[in-house]
């Protein structure tokens, strides 16, 4: 059995070519990771559109109802930060359910990994930062409320914090926020997730993975999940265009690598989410996201299953 990866040709709808989000980074990640053989067409998993009773576990449901009609304030639509149109309504519904079926895929196998996901700064009943309905809460609440987890640690290694997650699930005890971000950095105002973890700018590979070692170290005996959702934002790198630290190609696969294993070996089952990562080489960021895939295919293939 293959790595369990999801996908939809819906992630990627026309978008504007200059804008500063790169819409096509799912299509051309899909696209690199066909032509390296990490993924097979015909053995991706396709997601339902989510339900609206099941975003409504973690967003207003007037607020689902007017992004959904294209109905949202100037306000709104400036925090938001992206044009709407049908297609990314429909994209963004697509998204999340792609999240809670790698999530499903993962309680089952073990891993999973989504092309897509971790739309952190979405909020209970207004988007931000590109992102609309927040993905990691909404997939945290449906499983403990179908029962399906007794406890989830959401481990947000975008290089921006995540404020969505953090003020949405600030009363769910059983779904753990813990988020490692450059503190210079959006959201200007940042919110109180169970665990912050705030990186100085200019960090690089070496003290970044110590950061991260140390804190799956604690985190994962004193939680003990079921579930981990991963955020394996790469925006953290050094060429990327919004981050502020110095992450090499081989420090995201070595954190990427760090997280699976800390898992794995534990016998929590995780899964992975692209997150944040911005670049006007578009094809460099896709290979940048796909790291992940490629390292969660080597973990898978060592005798994961």
């Amino acid at each position: 059995m293959r790595l369990p990866l999801v996908y939809h040709d819906d992630y990627s709808p026309a978008f504007p070519a200059e804008h500063r989000f790169p819409m096509e980074k799912f299509r051309l990640l899909h696209d690199h990771l066909v032509a390296t053989g990490i993924a097979v067409p015909e053995h991706l998993h396709a997601p339902d559109l989510c339900p609206p009773n099941v975003l409504a576990l973690a967003h207003a449901p007037d607020y689902i109802e007017r992004y959904m009609a294209g109905e949202l304030s100037r306000e709104d639509q400036r925090r938001l930060g992206l044009p709407w149109s049908e297609a990314l309504a429909r994209r963004t519904v697509r998204a999340v359910g792609g999240s809670l079926l790698t999530a499903e895929l993962a309680l089952r196998h073990g891993l999973a990994c989504h092309l897509a996901g971790g739309t952190h700064h979405a909020h209970f009943d207004y988007p931000a930062g590109f992102c609309i309905f927040n993905d990691l809460a909404v997939v945290s609440r449906y499983l403990l409320e179908a029962g399906r987890v007794q406890r989830v640690l959401i481990f947000d290694c975008d290089v921006h914090q995540g404020d969505g997650t953090a003020r949405i699930l600030a009363n769910t005890p059983d779904a753990i926020t813990v988020s490692l971000h450059c503190e210079q950095n959006f959201p200007v105002r940042k919110a109180n997730s169970d665990w912050d973890i705030p990186l100085a700018r200019g960090l690089g590979d070496e003290e970044y993975l110590k950061v991260v070692d140390d804190a799956l170290n604690y985190l994962l005996p004193l939680y003990a999940p079921d579930l981990v959702l991963y955020d394996a934002g790469v925006d953290v790198h050094k060429d990327d265009a919004l981050g502020y630290l110095q992450l090499t190609d081989a420090g995201v696969a070595a954190r990427d690598r760090q997280v699976l294993h800390h898992c794995t070996g534990r016998g929590i089952a995780v899964m992975g989410v692209i997150g944040g990562g911005y670049s006007k080489d578009r094809q460099a960021l896709a290979r940048r996201h796909g790291i992940l895939h490629t390292v969660a295919t080597e973990v898978w293939n060592t005798g994961f299953s």
